[in-house]
C-alpha cells in the first residue's frame, strides 16, 4: 500500500466471519464486471488490508466452484484484446503474465491465432489507419506511424514490414523506403 494511504477499513479489525464476507463481496464486485485472473484478485484483497489466509482460502473455493479459472480468463482476454485492441500474439502474453498467468497458460491461450489470423488483423489495422493519414502525409511520415502503431501493438518487424509495403502498393502509394529496407537485409 502507498504511504500516507489508508484503507477505508481494516479488514483484519472485522470478525473472522465479516472479514470472510467482505472479501466475498469484493471479488464478486469484481467478477461481475470482468472476469479476472487468481493473482488479479489476490492483488486486489491484499491490497485491501485481507491477509494471506483468508485471500488463499476463497480464491480456492471460487477456483474450486469455477468462478474463477485462469485458462479461460486467458483465452477471453485473448479473443477480445485480438479483436478489439488489434495486439498481436507476443503482447497478449505479455499483458496476460501481468495479470498473474501462467505462462503456459498465456501460450496456450495465444496458440488458437494463427500466423494468418495475426496477419489480417494487422491489415486491418494498416488499411485503418491509411484511411485516416490523410493525402498530405508523405510517405516515409505515414510509413514510421505506421511501423510504430503495429510495434506498439506487438507486432513482429518483418511481418509489419511486408504487411505495410503491400498495403501501402494496394493504396496506391509508393513503398520504395520499404522495398529498400526488405531488401537490404
Amino acid at each position: 500500500m502507498a504511504e500516507g494511504r489508508k484503507p477505508k477499513f481494516d479488514p483484519m479489525e472485522l470478525s473472522p466471519e465479516e472479514r470472510w464476507k467482505k472479501a466475498k463481496e469484493i471479488c464478486y464486485d469484481q467478477l461481475a464486471v470482468r472476469s479476472r485472473s487468481q493473482d488479479e484478485l489476490r492483488q486486489t484483497l491484499l491490497r485491501k488490508g485481507f491477509d494471506d489466509e483468508t485471500t488463499e482460502t476463497l480464491l480456492g473455493k471460487l477456483v474450486k466452484a469455477e468462478l474463477v479459472n485462469d485458462a479461460t480468463f486467458a483465452e477471453e482476454w485473448v479473443n477480445a484484446r485480438h479483436t478489439h485492441k488489434g495486439l498481436s500474439k507476443g503482447a497478449l502474453v505479455m499483458e496476460l503474465k501481468r495479470k498473474g498467468v501462467d505462462s503456459e497458460i498465456a501460450v496456450q491461450a495465444v496458440s488458437e491465432l494463427d500466423r494468418e489470423s495475426e496477419e489480417a488483423r494487422a491489415r486491418e489495422l494498416v488499411q485503418k489507419k491509411l484511411r485516416s493519414l490523410g493525402a498530405e502525409v508523405d510517405e516515409q511520415t505515414a510509413i514510421r506511424r505506421l511501423l510504430g502503431m503495429l510495434g506498439r501493438k506487438g507486432y513482429p518487424q518483418d511481418l509489419s514490414y511486408r504487411v505495410i509495403r503491400e498495403e501501402l502498393q494496394e493504396f496506391g502509394a509508393e513503398s520504395a523506403i520499404l522495398d529498400d529496407a526488405l531488401h537490404s537485409d
